[in-house]
Protein backbone atom coordinates (compact mmCIF):
# COMPACT_ATOMS: atom_id res chain seq x y z
CA UNK A 1 0.00 0.00 0.00
CA UNK A 2 1.21 3.60 -1.01
CA UNK A 3 -0.09 4.66 2.40
CA UNK A 4 2.63 3.09 4.37
CA UNK A 5 5.37 4.98 2.45
CA UNK A 6 3.55 7.66 2.68
CA UNK A 7 2.77 8.04 6.40
CA UNK A 8 6.57 7.21 7.35
CA UNK A 9 8.06 9.45 4.47
CA UNK A 10 5.99 12.34 5.89
CA UNK A 11 6.35 11.37 10.02
CA UNK A 12 10.24 11.53 8.86
CA UNK A 13 10.21 15.30 7.19
CA UNK A 14 8.10 16.10 10.07
CA UNK A 15 10.52 14.48 12.49
CA UNK A 16 8.31 12.79 14.68
CA UNK A 17 8.67 10.13 16.21
CA UNK A 18 5.69 7.08 16.16
CA UNK A 19 4.99 8.07 19.56
CA UNK A 20 4.60 11.77 18.81
CA UNK A 21 2.66 11.25 15.39
CA UNK A 22 0.19 8.49 17.27
CA UNK A 23 -0.77 11.38 20.22
CA UNK A 24 -1.33 13.71 17.87
CA UNK A 25 -3.79 11.61 16.07
CA UNK A 26 -5.62 10.19 19.08
CA UNK A 27 -4.31 6.62 18.04
CA UNK A 28 -1.84 4.25 19.61
CA UNK A 29 2.03 3.86 18.61
CA UNK A 30 1.55 0.69 17.52
CA UNK A 31 -1.45 1.41 15.42
CA UNK A 32 0.72 3.63 13.30
CA UNK A 33 4.01 1.01 13.17
CA UNK A 34 0.82 -0.96 11.64
CA UNK A 35 -0.11 1.56 8.88
CA UNK A 36 3.57 1.79 8.15
CA UNK A 37 4.07 -2.26 7.95
CA UNK A 38 1.03 -2.09 5.94
CA UNK A 39 -0.97 -4.26 8.72
CA UNK A 40 -4.14 -2.04 8.72
CA UNK A 41 -5.31 0.73 7.09
CA UNK A 42 -6.09 3.90 8.78
CA UNK A 43 -9.90 4.75 8.99
CA UNK A 44 -10.63 8.15 7.48
CA UNK A 45 -11.23 9.92 10.58
CA UNK A 46 -7.41 8.83 11.28
CA UNK A 47 -6.36 9.71 7.80
CA UNK A 48 -8.24 13.22 7.48
CA UNK A 49 -5.85 13.67 11.03
CA UNK A 50 -2.86 12.22 9.45
CA UNK A 51 -3.89 15.20 6.62
CA UNK A 52 -3.92 18.08 8.91
CA UNK A 53 -0.67 16.91 10.89
CA UNK A 54 1.31 16.84 7.51
CA UNK A 55 -0.17 19.61 6.46
CA UNK A 56 -1.53 17.85 3.15
CA UNK A 57 -4.53 17.09 0.88
CA UNK A 58 -6.14 14.04 1.64
CA UNK A 59 -5.62 13.14 -1.80
CA UNK A 60 -1.70 13.66 -1.75
CA UNK A 61 -2.04 11.50 1.13
CA UNK A 62 -3.95 8.37 -0.31
CA UNK A 63 -2.40 9.66 -4.11
CA UNK A 64 -2.16 5.63 -5.35
CA UNK A 65 -4.35 3.75 -2.80
CA UNK A 66 -7.52 4.75 -4.65
CA UNK A 67 -7.07 3.03 -7.27
CA UNK A 68 -6.30 -0.19 -5.23
CA UNK A 69 -9.21 0.70 -3.00
CA UNK A 70 -11.89 0.44 -5.93
CA UNK A 71 -10.03 -2.64 -7.61
CA UNK A 72 -10.81 -4.16 -4.07
CA UNK A 73 -14.51 -2.93 -3.81
CA UNK A 74 -15.12 -3.83 -7.19
CA UNK A 75 -13.55 -7.42 -6.70
CA UNK A 76 -15.40 -8.16 -3.62
CA UNK A 77 -18.59 -7.20 -5.97
CA UNK A 78 -18.06 -9.35 -8.44
CA UNK A 79 -17.66 -11.94 -5.98
CA UNK A 80 -20.95 -10.94 -4.15
CA UNK A 81 -22.24 -11.12 -7.92
CA UNK A 82 -21.35 -14.49 -8.94
CA UNK A 83 -22.28 -15.76 -5.92
CA UNK A 84 -26.00 -14.44 -6.07
CA UNK A 85 -25.66 -15.88 -9.43
CA UNK A 86 -25.05 -19.78 -8.63
CA UNK A 87 -27.69 -18.97 -5.32
CA UNK A 88 -30.37 -17.66 -8.20
CA UNK A 89 -29.83 -20.52 -10.61
CA UNK A 90 -29.74 -22.94 -7.68
CA UNK A 91 -33.31 -21.63 -6.36
CA UNK A 92 -34.55 -21.51 -10.07
CA UNK A 93 -33.94 -25.54 -10.00
CA UNK A 94 -35.61 -25.96 -6.94
CA UNK A 95 -38.38 -23.52 -8.09
CA UNK A 96 -39.13 -25.56 -11.20
CA UNK A 97 -38.64 -29.10 -9.39
CA UNK A 98 -40.53 -28.41 -5.75
CA UNK A 99 -44.02 -28.40 -6.57
CA UNK A 100 -45.55 -31.68 -6.92
CA UNK A 101 -43.41 -33.51 -4.31
CA UNK A 102 -43.85 -31.08 -1.95
CA UNK A 103 -47.81 -30.94 -2.09
CA UNK A 104 -47.54 -34.90 -2.29
CA UNK A 105 -45.55 -35.18 0.84
CA UNK A 106 -46.33 -31.73 2.86
CA UNK A 107 -49.91 -31.27 1.48
CA UNK A 108 -51.34 -27.82 2.24
CA UNK A 109 -47.82 -26.86 3.50
CA UNK A 110 -46.36 -27.22 1.08
CA UNK A 111 -47.95 -24.50 -0.76
CA UNK A 112 -46.55 -22.41 1.96
CA UNK A 113 -42.72 -23.81 1.34
CA UNK A 114 -43.12 -23.20 -2.36
CA UNK A 115 -44.04 -19.66 -1.94
CA UNK A 116 -41.50 -19.04 0.67
CA UNK A 117 -38.95 -20.25 -2.00
CA UNK A 118 -40.28 -18.01 -4.70
CA UNK A 119 -39.81 -15.09 -2.59
CA UNK A 120 -36.38 -15.61 -1.81
CA UNK A 121 -35.71 -16.37 -5.39
CA UNK A 122 -37.02 -12.98 -6.45
CA UNK A 123 -35.00 -11.11 -3.51
CA UNK A 124 -32.29 -12.72 -5.88
CA UNK A 125 -33.52 -11.94 -8.68
CA UNK A 126 -33.95 -8.68 -7.72
CA UNK A 127 -30.24 -8.23 -6.31
CA UNK A 128 -28.57 -9.13 -9.23
CA UNK A 129 -31.15 -7.02 -11.25
CA UNK A 130 -29.56 -4.11 -9.64
CA UNK A 131 -25.77 -5.00 -9.70
CA UNK A 132 -26.74 -5.32 -13.82
CA UNK A 133 -28.36 -1.63 -13.48
CA UNK A 134 -25.60 -0.26 -11.34
CA UNK A 135 -22.77 -1.49 -14.06
CA UNK A 136 -24.48 -1.41 -16.87
CA UNK A 137 -24.67 -4.44 -17.92
CA UNK A 138 -28.12 -6.14 -19.18
CA UNK A 139 -27.41 -8.42 -22.25
CA UNK A 140 -25.34 -11.60 -22.45
CA UNK A 141 -22.79 -10.29 -24.23
CA UNK A 142 -21.92 -7.46 -21.32
CA UNK A 143 -22.56 -9.96 -18.57
CA UNK A 144 -20.28 -12.64 -20.23
CA UNK A 145 -17.51 -9.51 -20.99
CA UNK A 146 -17.88 -8.37 -17.59
CA UNK A 147 -17.33 -12.15 -16.37
CA UNK A 148 -14.43 -11.85 -18.29
CA UNK A 149 -13.38 -8.45 -16.83
CA UNK A 150 -13.28 -6.78 -20.23
CA UNK A 151 -15.89 -4.18 -21.63
CA UNK A 152 -17.12 -3.91 -24.88
CA UNK A 153 -15.99 -0.94 -27.16
CA UNK A 154 -18.54 1.62 -27.88
CA UNK A 155 -19.76 0.35 -30.91
CA UNK A 156 -20.63 -3.37 -29.60
CA UNK A 157 -22.25 -1.25 -26.43
CA UNK A 158 -24.28 0.51 -28.63
CA UNK A 159 -25.60 -2.64 -31.03
CA UNK A 160 -26.39 -4.20 -27.70
CA UNK A 161 -28.35 -1.32 -26.80
CA UNK A 162 -30.02 -1.58 -30.26
CA UNK A 163 -31.19 -5.30 -28.94
CA UNK A 164 -32.73 -3.95 -25.21
CA UNK A 165 -36.15 -3.04 -26.71
CA UNK A 166 -36.14 -6.66 -28.52
CA UNK A 167 -35.26 -8.81 -25.72
CA UNK A 168 -37.25 -6.71 -22.90
CA UNK A 169 -40.26 -8.17 -24.95
CA UNK A 170 -38.55 -11.59 -25.36
CA UNK A 171 -38.35 -11.09 -21.67
CA UNK A 172 -41.85 -10.27 -20.70
CA UNK A 173 -43.55 -13.37 -23.07
CA UNK A 174 -40.62 -15.90 -21.14
CA UNK A 175 -42.11 -14.33 -18.01
CA UNK A 176 -45.80 -14.70 -18.68
CA UNK A 177 -45.46 -17.99 -19.85
CA UNK A 178 -43.28 -18.90 -16.38
CA UNK A 179 -46.51 -16.86 -14.24
CA UNK A 180 -49.22 -19.12 -16.28
CA UNK A 181 -46.83 -22.45 -15.87
CA UNK A 182 -46.63 -21.19 -12.20
CA UNK A 183 -50.42 -20.84 -11.90
CA UNK A 184 -50.91 -24.12 -13.24
CA UNK A 185 -49.09 -26.05 -11.02
CA UNK A 186 -50.44 -23.88 -8.10
CA UNK A 187 -54.19 -25.03 -9.30
CA UNK A 188 -53.23 -28.34 -10.10
CA UNK A 189 -51.91 -29.07 -6.56
CA UNK A 190 -54.75 -27.02 -5.20
CA UNK A 191 -57.58 -28.89 -6.81
CA UNK A 192 -55.54 -32.52 -6.71
CA UNK A 193 -55.11 -31.57 -2.84
CA UNK A 194 -57.53 -29.83 -1.46
CA UNK A 195 -60.85 -30.08 -4.37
Amino acid sequence: MEIANQIKRLRNEKRLSQDELAEKIFVSRQTVSNWENEKTYPDIKSLLLLSEVFETSLDALIKGDLNEMKRRIDGQEYAQFVRNGYILTALYIVLLISPIPLAHFLGRWGLAVFLTIFAVTMYFAIKIEKYKKKYDIQTFKEISAFMDGKSLSEIEKAREEGKRPYQKILLAICSALIALAVTAVAAFLLIHFFG
